[in-house]
């Protein structure tokens, strides 16, 4: 088994990627949360740093107009660009995943350099079956690099009621994934699979045990907290990022000494 990815978002400043790198992680993901506002210097000087040394800088445009994502990617120069549309607000039949899959073909075109990360939507554990992540998947494969497992949110039961964090995008909500679908989709994908979706230290492990991933993804469970407990966006833990790599590597070495045994 290779060396177990770790990513680690949102990470929007050159001090904060520079401790993240020293800590041992590989992947550094920072956001633009507008598309009117979209050169950050600070999130520049992030991509830079990473760029110059051995992690990888991945970076998430909440919004996926072509020439926005375009001029984006050709100013910050990332390895990797993450898109985390919901996939659900709209059907296949009225064209919106048609839509993304051409984007990523003219990312593709246009920066083949640039790696393209996509994060497949999977409903908590006994949330039933409102989305076909394993047909989402299949229709992005071929236009794919990396996938990320990532966690829906479902409001009485239907997928397009708007209740995540960032409406109309996945992530950021702190719980976990059905890890079963997760475990089927990197058995079936021909591509990488990333596990994200409420990974902490404390179940990074068992996770890394039950989904067997390329790598894992960690925001929420890995901010700092308010006086209240609440996590905070855009500011880690450097303590519990240091101990979710730390049970990553032990669950990393767990498995090798499992695959030698036979």
């Amino acid at each position: 088994m290779k060396r177990i990815i770790i990513q680690i978002y949102e990470i929007q400043t050159p001090s904060e990627a520079e401790s993240m790198l020293e800590l041992g992680v590989d992947h550094i993901g920072s956001v633009l949360t507008s598309e009117a506002d979209w050169k950050k210097s600070n999130i520049k000087d992030t991509v830079a740093l990473v760029n110059s040394g051995s992690g990888r800088s991945s970076l998430i445009p909440l919004f996926s107009e072509p020439n926005s994502v375009f001029s984006v990617l050709d100013y910050y120069g990332p390895h990797i660009v993450h898109f985390c549309e919901a996939l659900t607000s709209e059907t296949p039949e009225n064209g919106h995943l048609d839509d993304l899959i051409r984007l990523q073909e003219d990312v593709k075109k246009k920066f083949s350099e640039v790696k393209i990360m996509r994060s497949i939507p999977i409903t908590v554990t006994g949330a039933g079956s409102v989305i076909d992540s394993m047909s989402l998947a299949r229709k992005f494969e071929p236009v794919t690099d990396l996938f990320l497992t990532d966690t829906l949110l479902v409001g009485g039961g239907d997928p397009s009621s708007g209740d995540q964090p960032v409406q109309g995008y996945v992530g950021i909500t702190g719980k976990t994934c059905n890890w079963d679908i997760a475990a089927a989709l990197v058995q079936s994908s021909r591509i990488p699979v990333i596990l994200a979706g409420g990974i902490s230290p404390d179940n990074v492990s068992e996770g890394i045990m039950k989904v067997q991933p390329f790598g894992v993804d960690s925001c929420t469970q890995t901010n700092a907290a308010d006086h209240t407990g609440n996590p905070i966006r855009f500011k880690k833990d450097r303590e519990k990022v240091k101990q979710l790599v730390e049970a990553v590597r032990v669950a990393e070495t767990m498995i090798q000494d499992y695959t030698r045994q036979g």
